[in-house]
């Protein structure tokens, strides 16, 4: 260590020298030094200079791995760990990272994204932090937590204790989650006996290991529901000495003294919390309701602001409507009572005696204990990661050492009436809250946000319900503004116009810049104890705050570098050479030294990882947020099949068009999609179902009726078209039957007040909704396949201007035809079509459904908003709120698809369906041969690579195919072409390369006629012309393929792999040679 800090002594001498004129690499340096120190907070200062001074700052982002868990921003973290398997797939502590990403998405309760990083690091055969047995354990619990099977979760968590000489740290916490599962989701037992066992658990774990915060937490939380609240707060208390930096235990301690009546000393346990965490929204939501009750709506008012502004807050609507109601208040002021005992305002809160108290003490801890770590709360285990991540073989920070950090997460919920004129002190019982198991690995696990990994998909049916997640800082600093936009909010980023034509789609951005930290600057809170509340923000040299810092990997150099933007990305190939001959770029390959990442983005080397883009700027005014859906009426005496009528469905400024009177123009013959006619052709076809809600089309609500949300939840089952059709028969007579008992409720209701309230909460009937329905097969859906010829050629399935058509085989529901039967209130969930392609859909009726619709430019404010649900954008299921969209200024079309009406859906549009009636729908997607359909779908390839998630249509396999088969005229679309044939010709030579110079014969293979693209059986990258099969799959000719990293990672030396050659790089060479830009003229 003394090596190390004259390394630094020596490097901030030389920075100080420099005067501003510093080599990046000192920087680099420099915050390897300090890590190695365990200096945080200055080794996050100098790699943030670091990145803003080196234009490829992204290509080390594996070292912001540790940074990020260190300061708190899990959610960062996450980010980070996908930047570095994107960048590098062949890192080496890979294994490392699937398994804390395992363990992150599973406390965000994404248990299909836990799964699979599980899964990746059991087939990676180097050496784990984790035994095999452990992260089976694991995956067993997250694949149980999917299935809801908690008993069986419990049994393994038992069976887990039962283990011979388990670790005494894996055991206290077992004991922990298990405690803290039975409390929240026991299903059958009568309370006392669930709190029982519950706190026999969570006593035991501490007595095992007394140092957890987050046992100590939910012990008392489980006091606290069985009314012992001196117990409760003793726990509490422990949680603090243990874990200090924990806002969520503050806020219970609050929630606690709010029960107790002790209102000032309510008060001075949520400014801690929100003091330490300002984005917490259930304190925020507490605190305004502690001062509601106290008759100060003025205070109230800026509370709740905070908490709409938190990440963590589900009842933005709710809280919007309980501030109106408080403002119409203040019009009419009553006469205040009980002003001797008005609490200390907002503002003067911050410099009560109870955080200046603790904060001393802390101080004085620190300073009597020299020797301990910096607590710094975090998702995981800092002990636990630095073990696994800074040990590996390549790494140049080994032998550094953690000390174990914790973490705590809670919840209160407020029972708010919005529209009560006054409310009373309220109770505020605890929910049933987020439990988590990735703590049989880590000390203290953070609980998840918004609901137990382990527990039923519901929550508390009164009241605003405040389900809190993991809340991340950078520094305490000082209170948020409440007049003015709080520190708590994410700092505001700088965006330029986006501009929607036929030849550009490009949304530049800029960001604020962030921490450029002079080598000296340091401040003791910043290791974690609690910071004075009267600390002034921390400023750096440039003036910029780090309370809410933004991404460093997402921060831009200084004026004048590179701007970086997702939709930008492709659009740079013209400065990049793409002339060269096919030997040429061969040679360069046979003489380029690896650099040690092994990139196979088909993007730029110098493009940073995808980000999603930001909303366009400057936003809409309130007027254009509805804007009329682009409809095209198409009578008998128009050519439907006319030129105008393509350009302007594939024109980018109309996300989505509506051609009415198609069907009649065309003489269609719908009735072959009719369910009478699809049960006579195959009555016994396979039908995918889905269970469903029937709920308003423009409202989402959880089962009990009581809350709006995102999450759009239903299961999943299979029947048969015959039977599938008795149920939509059935369920129209019985609308029927309906109908004529609600007009009778009705006219007895007509004075009620509460009726419609009644009616909504509960009154939810579940729905079956068949979808996916199979028609490709061309012997059994003949007719109906030979109808839809009629189309004109633009929106057929089969034509030579869809890219799709090039693919050379079947992608079912993409370049094939798939059947929906619908009944009232089916639902399709919002989504981007497959790669952002473009999508034809026909309503054969005989009922409507109503489409919700955005522009693709605004999908990564909807992204946004599903992580803040918790909700994977990708492959979750959700259905967007309408009035969060408006509020932050995302237009919204909304219209109706009549029988026999066509929806053009265009690249990247981002939509939602329900049926208003019985109907049945027919769909498929297509690809025009654009620039902007193929810069779409490449960078949506490229953005699934990033989140794991498989690429339905292979892009690369496409391009190559796309070379062969057409003439391109469009330069932009001929630049991306050509630039992604010379990365994969490129990539195709170094693997050759690698693999002959370790001996490793290629063995022909070749592709046989509609043979489709390959994946990977383990991470599902698309693998292009190599294929890694396991000599088993091989001798057997079942060819289990894998792609080079996976098959390294399985067998170092790929000593039980076969190398399968698809190509020959000679035709290859042709195909990139022969691949020229033609005259638009020819």
């Amino acid at each position: 260590s003394e090596t190390s800090k004259r390394a630094v002594s020596c490097y901030e001498a030389v920075i100080l020298k420099a005067e501003g004129k510093v080599n990046p690499e000192v920087f680099s340096q420099l915050g390897h030094f300090n890590l190695l120190l365990e200096d945080y907070p200055k080794a996050l200062s100098a790699y943030q200079r670091y990145f803003n001074l080196q234009p490829d700052y992204w290509k080390v982002s594996f070292i912001y791995l540790f940074i990020y868990l260190f300061t708190l921003l899990a959610g960062k973290a996450i980010k980070a760990f996908q930047d570095v398997l994107y960048i590098d797939p062949g890192f080496s502590r890979a294994k490392e990272i699937h398994l804390r990403l395992g363990l992150m998405f599973k406390v965000n309760t994404d248990y299909e994204s836990s799964m699979k990083h599980f899964h990746l690091a059991l087939i990676d055969s180097t050496l784990c932090t984790l035994s095999k047995a452990e992260i089976v354990k694991l995956k067993a619990l997250v694949s149980r937590s999917v299935q809801r099977k908690f008993r069986a979760a419990k049994e393994a968590y038992e069976q887990l204790l039962l283990t011979e000489n388990l670790p005494p740290q894996v055991k206290a916490t077992t004991l922990q989650q298990l405690g803290w599962m039975h409390h929240t989701v026991e299903p059958q037992a009568d309370k006392g006996s669930k709190d029982g066992y519950a706190i026999q658990c969570l006593q035991k774990a501490v007595e095992i290991d007394p140092n957890s915060g987050q046992s100590w937490y939910y012990l008392g939380r489980c006091f606290s529901s069985i009314g012992k609240v001196q117990d409760a707060f003793i726990s509490y208390r422990q949680s603090i000495d243990k874990s200090e930096a924990s806002a969520d235990t503050w806020c219970s301690i609050g929630v606690l003294y709010q029960q107790q009546n002790q209102p000032m000393d309510a008060l001075q346990a949520y400014i801690c919390a929100v003091q330490l965490d300002h984005s917490h929204s259930a304190a925020w939501m507490d605190l305004g309701t502690l001062y509601e009750s106290n008759a100060q709506p003025h205070d109230a008012i800026k509370c709740y602001v905070n908490a709409t502004r938190g990440k963590a807050c589900l009842n933005t609507s709710a809280l919007m409507q309980r501030i109106k109601l408080l403002q119409a208040q203040l019009c009419n002021p009553q006469p205040q009572q009980n002003k001797s005992k008005m609490l200390p305002s907002i503002e003067e809160a911050w410099s009560l005696p109870i955080p200046a108290e603790l904060t001393s003490r802390q101080e004085a801890l620190n300073a009597t204990q020299a020797p301990q770590k910096p607590v710094l709360c975090h998702v995981t285990d800092c002990h636990f990661l630095l073990k696994g991540l800074l040990k590996g073989p390549c790494s140049h920070w080994a032998g550094s050492n953690g000390e174990p950090a914790s973490c705590t997460a809670s919840s209160s919920a407020s029972s708010l009436s919005p529209t009560s004129p006054q409310i009373t002190p309220t109770h505020l019982s605890s929910p049933p809250h987020a439990a988590t198991t990735s703590g049989v690995l880590t000390k203290d696990a953070a609980p998840s946000a918004g609901k137990s990994p382990n527990a039923p998909d519901h929550t508390p049916s009164q009241g605003l319900a405040n389900h809190i997640q993991q809340k991340c800082r950078s520094d305490p600093g000082s209170p948020p503004t409440p007049d003015n936009r709080p520190l708590s909010a994410p700092l505001k980023e700088k965006t330029h116009s986006t501009t929607i034509d036929g030849t550009n789609n490009h949304r530049g951005s800029s960001f604020e810049k962030v921490n450029n930290v002079h080598p000296g600057l340091h401040r003791a809170d910043a290791t974690g104890s609690l910071p004075s509340l009267n600390s002034p923000p921390h400023y750096d040299n440039q003036g910029v705050t780090m309370t809410g810092m933004t991404s460093p990997l997402r921060v831009e150099p200084p004026a004048g570098a590179h701007k970086r933007s997702v939709s930008s990305r492709l659009a740079a190939c013209s400065s990049v050479s793409i002339h060269p001959s096919s030997s040429d770029v061969l040679k360069a390959c046979r003489n380029l030294s690896k650099n040690g990442l092994s990139m196979s983005s088909i993007l730029l080397d110098r493009c940073p990882p995808p980000r999603p883009p930001r909303a366009p700027s400057p936003p809409l005014p309130k007027d254009k947020l509805n804007p009329p859906t682009p409809s095209i009426y198409v009578g008998t005496n128009r050519t439907p099949s006319s030129p105008p009528l393509h350009q302007f469905c594939t024109n980018p400024a109309n996300p989505i068009t509506v051609i009415r009177g198609l069907a009649g123009a065309l003489k269609l013959d719908l009735g072959l999609f009719s369910t009478k006619t699809l049960v006579e052709a195959n009555p016994d076809h396979l039908v995918e179902v889905r269970t469903q809600l029937a709920q308003p089309t423009d409202e989402n609500w959880d089962p009990s009726g009581s809350r709006k949300m995102w999450r759009c939840e239903s299961s999943r089952s299979h029947t048969t078209i015959i039977k599938y059709a008795q149920y939509q028969a059935s369920s129209f007579q019985e609308s029927l039957r309906e109908e004529n008992e609600k007009k009778k409720e009705l006219e007895s209701e007509a004075g009620s007040s509460d009726s419609a309230t009644r009616h909504r909460k509960g009154s939810f009937k579940h729905i079956k909704f068949g979808t996916n329905i199979d028609l490709s097969d061309e012997k059994k859906w003949k007719l109906q396949l030979q109808e839809l010829s009629k189309l004109p050629a633009f929106s057929r399935v089969v034509s030579a201007g869809n890219l799709l058509s090039h693919v050379g085989h079947t992608i079912l529901g993409m370049n094939t035809v798939q059947l929906y039967m619908k009944v009232p209130g089916s639902r399709t969930p919002g989504h981007q079509e497959n790669n952002n392609f473009c999508s034809v859909n026909i309503n054969i009726g005989p009922g409507d459904c109503e489409w919700f619709a955005v522009p693709e430019p605004y999908w990564g404010v909807i992204n946004n908003f599903c992580e803040k649900n918790n909700i994977n954008f990708l492959m979750g299921s959700w259905w967007p709120n309408l009035e969060e969209l408006y509020e932050t200024n995302v237009p919204v079309y909304r219209f109706i698809q009549r029988p026999g009406d066509l929806v053009w859906l265009n690249t990247g549009t981002v939509h939602w369906v329900q049926a208003i009636g019985w109907c049945n729908n027919i769909a498929w997607n297509l690809g025009p041969l654009t620039a902007h359909q193929y810069k779409l779908a490449v960078e949506r390839y490229e953005w699934n690579k990033l989140q794991s998630v498989k690429s339905i249509v292979p892009m690369i396999h496409l391009s190559w195919n796309m070379a062969r088969n057409i003439k391109v005229s469009d330069r932009r679309l001929f630049e991306m072409i050509k630039y992604c044939l010379l990365r994969t010709l490129k990539q195709c030579q170094t693997q050759r390369d690698s693999l002959l110079a370790a001996g490793k014969e290629l063995v022909w293979h070749g592709r046989s006629q509609n043979e489709p693209a390959h994946y990977c059986s383990v991470c599902e990258v698309e693998v292009f012309d190599l294929l890694f099969v396991t000599s088993e799959s091989n001798s057997r000719k079942t060819y289990v393929v894998h792609c080079q990293d996976c098959a390294c990672r399985g067998s170092p030396n790929l000593d039980n792999f076969v190398v399968l050659e698809q190509y020959r790089i000679a035709d290859l060479m042709q195909v990139y040679d022969q691949f020229t830009l033609v005259s638009s003229t020819h």
